[in-house]
């Protein structure tokens, strides 16, 4: 448990550069409206500076294939995959890089996206000697990405990295690009200031509540009249909590697995009522 939530903390505090806040900041202020090369996600060429790290018994394999259109102005091309396989060790990792009509956000992103997977890459590497050097053990992981949400206005793109062997940990990240702006849209550029912070967090303890008292099997760590619990409460999310927005027009928070509930439950989700948040959004381009 203490080594997963380790690992959840590593993953989520990879931080995004904070003038990408000031650019949406502006464009929801002052909405520009320009037409856009097309947008490809891809599989970074760059996850071939990480096979010479491999042990030099492990088979790396490629493959290339291409995913249908999701739209007149997105592609989703898987363009490369790199694998590593042994008898009790196993690794898949795939991530995407954009091409953007913004270099600057191009930029940005594609080297996230390459930071996570090194970091996660390392790790298994790091942890995949140790075992070797203690008799072996079983270790596996994968990383991936899929579409949460492709409209004319918005591409939500969900990255997860699961391990896949023994105690099993899942981590989520997400990004929700401005389509017609060529701009990222992060959580905190929603909203006039942070009081979204407080806002959202009591609408989600409500929610984890209610959903308790109807189904007795869910179980959250949320603070309940006359109940005593073993973990520290839930109290807030941060100012840079996962989130996306989704097809409908409405925000929705995601935790990790272990992070807000048992890791039976994995990971969860909270769709957060536009109405709640009315007051705090900075405008409704985005929330609906």
């Amino acid at each position: 448990m203490k080594r997963m939530k380790q690992l959840i903390k590593e993953y989520q505090d990879i931080e995004i550069p904070e003038e990408i806040q000031t650019v949406i900041k502006d464009a929801l202020h002052q909405k520009k409206k320009s037409k856009i090369k097309k947008v490809y996600i891809g599989v970074a060429a760059a996850a071939a500076l990480f096979i010479a790290s491999v042990n030099t018994s492990s088979t790396i394999a490629y493959a290339f294939s291409d995913v249908p259109v999701l739209g007149k102005v997105v592609n989703l091309i898987t363009f490369r995959e790199f694998k590593v396989e042994e008898s009790t060790y196993k690794a898949d990792y795939k991530f995407p890089e954009v091409t953007l009509e913004n270099k600057e956000l191009e930029d940005s992103l594609n080297e996230k996206y390459l930071k996570e997977n090194e970091q996660s890459y390392q790790a298994f590497l790091s942890d995949m000697k140790e075992m070797k050097k203690n008799g072996d053990g079983h270790l596996g992981e994968e990383s991936g990405y899929e579409i949460k949400t492709d409209t004319k206005q918005l591409l939500s793109i969900a990255r997860y990295n699961v391990n896949t062997v023994g105690s099993s940990s899942t981590t989520m990240k997400f990004d929700t690009i401005d389509k017609e702006n060529q701009i990222l849209i992060t959580l905190p550029s929603l909203f006039k200031n942070e009081n979204y912070i407080k806002v959202i967090s009591e609408n989600i303890q409500e929610q984890m509540r209610a959903q308790m008292k109807e189904d007795p099997e869910l179980t959250y760590w949320v603070s309940r009249s006359g109940e005593e619990l073993v973990f520290d409460p839930f109290e807030k999310i941060a100012k840079e909590q996962n989130f996306y927005i989704n097809k409908q027009g409405k925000l929705v928070i995601s935790f990790d697995k272990y992070e807000v509930s048992p890791g039976a439950m994995g990971v969860v989700e909270f769709i957060i009522p536009t109405e709640v948040i009315q007051d705090q959004l900075v405008s409704n381009e985005y929330l609906k």
